[in-house]
C-alpha cells in the first residue's frame, strides 16, 4: 500500500508540475502533497529516471521544475500534454472490461504505438498506476469472438455510410430466427452486451437487436436517408434496452436498504423521499418491463410496490412461484444480511425481447 501511495504522489506531482505556466519550487511542491522536501527530491529523481523529461531552471525567487514536452513533440502536436496522452493510455484498463467493443483493433494499435514512443521504463512506471485503480467486467458479459467483433465494425461502418443491411436474426421471446432488411442507426453498450438500433421498413418503426443474435450480415449497396424523425435518444423510459410508455412507479425500500438506495441514481425521473420510520419511497416513470421487474425482484422481501397494482400483483405473483421451489422441511433457512451485491442489476439476464 505504501509502495502504492509513493506511484500516485508522484503522479500527482508531474500534473502538478505540467499545470504550472511557471513551474514549482521544491518547496511548493512538498507543501501541497504535505511531505518533506527531501521526499520531492526523491520523487523528481525516479520520474526522471524513468524517462519524464522533468528539468529546473532558476529564477529570482528560487529554483523552479518544468515539464518539457520535446522529446514527445510528435505525441503531443494534436494539442494534448503528456499527462493526458499517459491518462488515455491507462484508460485502457477500463476499455478492456468493455466486451465486444467496436474498434477493439484499433484502440489496441493506437495503445501499441503509443508504447513504442515512451521509454521502457516510463512504461513499467505507467503499468504500475492501475494496480490502484481496476474496472471489473459486469457479470453476465457476452463473450467477445472474432466473428462478433468484426460483424459489429460492419455495421458501425454501415451506420456511417448509411448503407441498408439484409440480416438473419434470433429472437429470443420467438424462438425463432428471421430475415430483416434494416437502416443500422447507432450501436449501443448497455448492461455487458452490445445493441443495434435500426429503422425495419416491414414494420415501419425503429426496433432493437442484440448484435450476439444476429447470425448472418450483409451490408448493401443501396443507401438510406435517415428521416428526422429517428433522431431519439433510445431506452429514454426504460431501466434496460428496451422502448415503450412510462408508467408511475413507487417502492418502498425497507430502512436496512435505504442508504444504498438514496446514494444511487437509476433512472432521470426518480424522486426520493425519507419517511419517519427509517423507510425510504422511490418514484420512477419509467416502463412496467422485465428490467424493472428484475431491479425490483432483486431486493426481495425488502421492497413494496405501493404502484401500480398491475405490477405489485406480478411481483406477488413471481415472489409466490419462486417460494414454491423451496420446502421448509427441507432445508435450514437462516436469515441473510443486507449485501451490496443484491443492487447489482448487471447479473440480470432476462431480456425484454
Amino acid at each position: 500500500m505504501a509502495r502504492n501511495a509513493e506511484v500516485i504522489r508522484q503522479w500527482n506531482l508531474l500534473r502538478s508540475i505540467e499545470a504550472a505556466r511557471y513551474g514549482l519550487t521544491i518547496a511548493q511542491m512538498a507543501e501541497e502533497a504535505r511531505v518533506t522536501t527531501r521526499t520531492i527530491y526523491r520523487d523528481v529523481e525516479a520520474l526522471q529516471e524513468v524517462g519524464f523529461p522533468l528539468f529546473s531552471e532558476a529564477h529570482e525567487n528560487g529554483t523552479r521544475w518544468k515539464l518539457s514536452d520535446a522529446p514527445f513533440k510528435h505525441l503531443t502536436a494534436l494539442g494534448f500534454s503528456l499527462s493526458e496522452l499517459c491518462a488515455l493510455y491507462l484508460s485502457r484498463r477500463l476499455l478492456e472490461t468493455l466486451t465486444g467493443v467496436p474498434f477493439q483493433t484499433a484502440l489496441q494499435d493506437a495503445f501499441g504505438k503509443f508504447e513504442r514512443e515512451i521509454p521502457d521504463k516510463m512504461r513499467a512506471y505507467l503499468d504500475r498506476l492501475p494496480s490502484v485503480m481496476s474496472a471489473r467486467p459486469s457479470a453476465g458479459k457476452i463473450a467477445r469472438t472474432p466473428e462478433h467483433e468484426s460483424m459489429v465494425e460492419r455495421l458501425v461502418d454501415a451506420s456511417l455510410d448509411r448503407r441498408q443491411a439484409q440480416m438473419r436474426y434470433f429472437s429470443l421471446s420467438h424462438d425463432r430466427e428471421g430475415d430483416y432488411l434494416v437502416y443500422p442507426l447507432r450501436i449501443i453498450y448497455m448492461h455487458g452486451v452490445l445493441y443495434l438500433r435500426a429503422w425495419v421498413p416491414t414494420y415501419g418503426q425503429i426496433r432493437t437487436f442484440a448484435t450476439h443474435r444476429i447470425r448472418k450480415l450483409t451490408v448493401r449497396e443501396e443507401r438510406f436517408t435517415p428521416s428526422p424523425d429517428w433522431a431519439e435518444e433510445p431506452f429514454t423510459s426504460s431501466l434496460g434496452p428496451n422502448d415503450g410508455k412510462a408508467v408511475h412507479v413507487v417502492l418502498q425500500f425497507e430502512p436496512s436498504l435505504a442508504p444504498l438506495i438514496r446514494e444511487r441514481v437509476y433512472h432521470k425521473t426518480q424522486r426520493v423521499e425519507s419517511r419517519p420510520d427509517g423507510s425510504l419511497v422511490l418514484e420512477l416513470d419509467v416502463c412496467d418491463d422485465a428490467w424493472l421487474r428484475s431491479f425490483i425482484l432483486q431486493f426481495g422481501h425488502r421492497v413494496r410496490v405501493r404502484a401500480p397494482q398491475e405490477l405489485a400483483q406480478h411481483i406477488a405473483t413471481e415472489l409466490e412461484l419462486a417460494r414454491q421451489h423451496y420446502h421448509p422441511g427441507d432445508m435450514q433457512v437462516e436469515p441473510l444480511g443486507v449485501s451490496t451485491a443484491m443492487i447489482d442489476l448487471s447479473a440480470q439476464s432476462r431480456l425484454p425481447f
